[in-house]
C-alpha cells in the first residue's frame, strides 16, 4: 500500500464526510461492484430457490444470512482501486475462493448480527488480524467512529426495505389493468399454497436486485469509515506531507552535497588550530555557582521562612479563615480514639453541609422532590386502582356513607322493564301469545327477563349495553342454570328481532319451564 497512490485526499475527516467519500467511491467503481456482486450472489440465490422452492420465506432467509460471504469480493476490489489497482471483474471473481477462506464460518454464525459489520470486516481481510489481537485493534479504531457504523447499519436495514417496498409498488403499477381486474385478493388468500408461490420467489428477486444496488455501497461506506479512523490514528496525512517534501527535495541534494565539500575545503589549517588552542581559558565563571555573589548571601531558608510568616501576620494579611467544602475524589478518615458522641455530631455536621449544598442547587432539589411525590402519588393511586373491591366492601362493613344507588333504568333497547309494566303470570301470557304472534311472545318473555335482571339481581344495566355485555354481566352472577337460559332466549330474540326468524314451535315449552324454574319467583339466595 502506497498512500501516494491514492485515488482519494487523504486527510482526517468527520465520520458523516467520511461515509459520503464511500458513496462517492462506490458511485465511481459502480459497474463492477454491481457486476462482482450480481456473478456471486444470483446463482447462490437461484440455487436457494430450486432448493427451497416450497418454502419460499426460508430461502430468502438463508441468502440474507450469507450477506458477510458476498461483502468480501467489493472490499477486495475497492482496497485495490484506491491505490490505483482496479482489478477486471475476472480477476475479481478468481479471487472470490482465497476471500472466503479466513473466519467465514465466525462471519456467518456469532459475528453475524454486529452492527458494526462493514467497519470490522477490513480489519480481518486487509489487516489478516484474528482472534485477541482483531478484538485489540477494532477497540481501538472504534474508539471514535464506532457510532457511525452502527448508524449504517440501522440506516441500511430500513433504506433496504424501503426499496424492496418501492419495487413491490412498481411492480404492481406496471400490472395491465384487466389482470389488477381479474386479481381478487380474497381468492389469492383462500387459494392453495403450491398455486402462489412463484409471486413469493418474485418478492425475493425484487430484494435480492435491491442488494445489488446497495450492498456495494454499505461496504464502500464501511471501508471509508476504517481508513478514515487510521489516518486519524497513523497520521497518514502528515507522512504524505513529508513524502512530498522528500520528492521535492530529491533534486538539490545533490548540490547541498558539493557545497557542503566546498566548505570543508575552507576549514582552517593545523598551524591555525594550534594557534587557537594557545588561547588562554577563565578559569572560573564570573556567573556561575562559585560566584562571591551567591557565596556572601545574607538571607537563609529559616530567615525566609521567618521573613513570609510575619508578612502574613501584618495587613493586609493578617485575616484568616478556613473554608470547608465537598469534593469529590476525597474521603476524610475517621479518628479510631473517637467516642459515640462526636461520632454522632460529626455525622450531624456532613448533614448540614450536604443541606446547604442542596440549597445551593435549589433547581435540581425542587426536581428531585417532585419526582419523588409524584412517584409516591403513583403508588397510591396504583394501589386503590388495585384494590378497589376490597375497599369498596371495607367501606360498606364500617358504615360510610357511599354514593346513592341510581334508579334502575325503565326501558332497555327500546323495551319497558318495569315490573309494572308486566303480567303476573309471565310463562302463562307468553304461551297464549306463542301460537298467533311469536314475536310479541319472544318479546315478552326477553322484557321480563331483564326486568328480573335489573329489579331481583340488581345488575347495573343501562341503555348503552349491547345483548352480548348482558349476557357477560349475567356470566358474573355464577349461575349456570340461568347463564344458559339467558343465552337461548338472547340467541333466538336476535334472530327474531334482527333476521327475522320465527323460532321453532317446540321452544315455547323450553322458554317457558325454565322460566318457572327460575324466575317466576324472583332472584334465589
Amino acid at each position: 500500500m502506497r498512500l501516494t497512490d491514492a485515488s482519494v485526499a487523504i486527510r482526517p475527516r468527520t465520520p458523516w464526510e467520511a461515509l459520503d467519500l464511500g458513496v462517492l467511491l462506490a458511485r465511481r467503481h459502480a459497474g463492477l461492484l454491481m457486476a462482482s456482486w450480481a456473478l456471486v450472489s444470483l446463482p447462490i440465490f437461484a440455487l436457494l430457490c430450486l432448493l427451497l422452492w416450497d418454502y419460499p420465506g426460508w430461502a430468502i432467509f438463508a441468502f440474507w444470512w450469507l450477506k458477510p460471504a458476498y461483502e468480501r469480493l467489493p472490499l477486495h476490489v475497492l482496497s485495490r482501486a484506491l491505490f490505483g489497482d482496479t482489478p477486471s471483474l475476472k480477476q475479481a471473481l478468481k479471487a472470490l475462493p482465497g476471500l472466503l477462506k479466513p473466519q467465514l464460518l465466525a462471519s456467518l454464525t456469532w459475528r453475524r448480527l454486529a452492527l458494526t459489520r462493514s467497519f470490522d470486516l477490513p480489519v480481518m481481510q486487509l489487516e489478516g488480524l484474528s482472534g485477541q489481537a482483531r478484538s485489540q485493534r477494532l477497540v481501538v479504531l472504534g474508539q471514535r467512529d464506532a457510532g457511525a457504523a452502527t448508524w449504517l447499519t440501522m440506516v441500511g436495514m430500513h433504506l433496504e426495505m424501503a426499496l424492496w417496498l418501492g419495487l413491490v409498488s412498481l411492480f404492481y403499477l406496471l400490472l395491465p389493468a384487466q389482470i389488477e381486474l381479474d386479481w381478487s385478493w380474497q381468492s389469492l388468500a383462500n387459494a392453495a399454497a403450491g398455486e402462489w408461490l412463484w409471486l413469493e420467489h418474485l418478492s425475493n428477486l425484487l430484494y435480492v436486485l435491491v442488494l445489488i444496488v446497495w450492498e456495494p455501497v454499505y461496504v464502500a461506506c464501511g471501508f471509508t469509515l476504517y481508513l478514515n479512523r487510521r489516518t486519524a490514528l497513523e497520521a497518514w496525512d502528515i507522512e504524505l506531507v513529508f513524502r512530498r517534501l522528500r520528492q521535492r527535495l530529491g533534486g538539490v541534494a545533490y548540490a547541498l552535497l558539493l557545497g557542503g565539500s566546498l566548505l570543508l575545503l575552507q576549514a582552517p589549517t593545523p598551524v591555525m588550530a594550534a594557534e587557537i588552542g594557545n588561547c588562554p581559558l577563565p578559569v572560573t565563571d564570573p556567573i556561575g555557582p562559585e560566584a562571591a555573589r551567591l557565596l556572601k548571601q545574607p538571607l537563609s531558608s529559616q530567615a525566609a521562612q521567618d521573613s513570609i510568616e510575619q508578612l502574613l501576620d501584618s495587613p493586609p494579611f493578617e485575616h484568616r479563615e478556613t473554608v470547608t467544602r465537598w469534593r469529590f475524589g476525597e474521603e476524610e478518615t475517621a479518628q479510631a480514639d473517637e467516642g459515640p458522641i462526636s461520632g454522632l455530631l460529626a455525622w450531624l455536621e456532613k448533614f448540614f453541609k450536604l443541606a446547604e449544598s442542596w440549597n445551593s442547587n435549589a433547581t435540581i432539589a425542587v426536581f428531585f422532590e417532585t419526582l419523588l411525590w409524584t412517584a409516591l402519588l403513583g403508588l397510591v393511586a396504583l394501589l386503590i386502582w388495585r384494590y378497589r373491591q376490597w375497599l369498596g366492601a371495607f367501606a360498606g362493613r364500617i358504615g360510610l356513607a357511599q354514593r346513592a344507588a341510581m334508579p334502575p333504568s325503565s326501558q332497555l333497547f327500546g323495551l319497558e322493564v318495569t315490573p309494572q309494566s308486566l303480567p303476573a303470570d309471565v310463562a302463562g301470557t307468553v304461551e297464549q301469545l306463542w301460537a298467533e304472534q311469536p314475536r310479541a311472545a319472544l318479546g315478552l318473555l326477553y322484557r321480563a327477563l331483564l326486568s328480573r335482571l335489573l329489579h331481583d339481581y340488581h345488575l347495573p344495566l343501562h341503555g348503552a349495553h349491547t345483548e352480548s355485555e348482558v349476557l357477560r354481566l349475567i356470566q358474573g352472577l355464577q349461575q349456570n342454570e340461568l347463564s344458559t337460559f339467558s343465552q337461548t332466549l338472547t340467541l333466538h330474540w336476535q334472530n327474531l328481532a334482527y333476521g327475522h326468524r320465527l323460532p321453532p314451535d317446540d321452544l315455547c315449552q323450553t322458554l317457558c319451564q325454565g322460566w318457572r324454574r327460575l324466575l317466576e319467583n324472583g332472584a334465589r339466595a
